[in-house]
């Protein structure tokens, strides 16, 4: 039976349809012995998982051992309770891209890029920014009218705040892979509040953070106006800064001004 024969509520599949067979791993501080593997055992019933079956176990150093465990459980999925954050522009060429930026703003687009903090993982934001790109799309550093300033790893937060008021930055990018006690979370959020408070009201650039771990729909929550996850394209992101300038240049020529006093 299909899905859409069962409605919109579905049960994982392992072996056949609907048997609710799934596999999870797991660490846990403890030696590897068969006090261990029984340990990893009941946390997997205490999952909901019934029958569990421990397939693999291996020692991690002295004192903490990694769990593999395949099995059964009885939940649901209710597809029509599921939310997805959908994208909100369009998709543009990199023709379309750097010709909407030269109406609109009549000179390069600016970007920032760094890893903040103590990241050190450069793959996600030298993927959208350098030439080379990913996934077959050419990186931000292609296009005629974006001009790119990658400042790399470990950038501190001052730092970066720094360059982008110097560069006049039109948009900052920061990618967080590091997500160790929420470190992601707190050099966003660190990031955020540093440009409030380094910028005048309404002149902050464009904030935007990547990383495999950011929750869609977190932007707000983060003081951010984009989150991008893992696999997104230069293009999307290309994408999203045309729209968001053009936005904000439409919401400047419309603002209404201040009434005159009369004479």
């Amino acid at each position: 039976m299909s899905s859409t024969e069962q409605g919109s509520v579905i049960r994982p599949y392992g072996d056949m349809t609907g048997d609710g067979m799934i596999q999870v791993s797991f660490t846990l501080p403890i030696p590897h012995d068969k006090r261990a593997e029984g340990a990893a055992l009941q946390l997997a019933a205490k999952m909901g998982m019934s029958p569990a079956l421990l397939v693999h176990a291996k020692a991690m150093g002295d004192s903490h051992t990694f769990f593999v465990v395949y099995g059964s459980v009885s939940h649901l999925v209710e597809l029509d309770k599921v939310e997805v954050i959908e994208r909100d522009f369009p998709l543009l060429s990199a023709k379309e891209i750097n010709t909407t930026i030269k109406k609109t703003l009549r000179r390069p687009l600016v970007v920032v890029g760094a890893c903040i903090g103590t990241d050190a993982h450069t793959v996600g934001i030298d993927a959208i920014l350098n030439i080379k790109g990913f996934a077959g799309e050419k990186g931000l550093e292609y296009y005629s009218e974006v001009k790119v300033v990658n400042l790399g790893a470990q950038v501190l937060v001052p730092e970066l705040v720094e360059r982008a008021r110097e560069e006049q930055a039109d948009a900052v990018l920061v990618s967080q892979v590091v997500t160790q006690r929420d470190a992601h979370i707190h050099n966003t959020t660190a990031m955020s509040a540093a440009f409030r408070e380094a910028y005048p009201a309404g002149t902050v650039p464009l904030l935007i953070a990547g990383g495999p771990r950011f929750e869609e729909g977190s932007s707000a929550v983060l003081g951010v106006d984009r989150i991008f996850g893992k696999g997104t394209t230069p293009s999307e992101v290309a994408s999203y800064l045309v729209h968001a300038v053009a936005q904000r240049a439409g919401d400047a020529t419309t603002r209404p001004t201040a009434p005159q006093e009369q004479q």
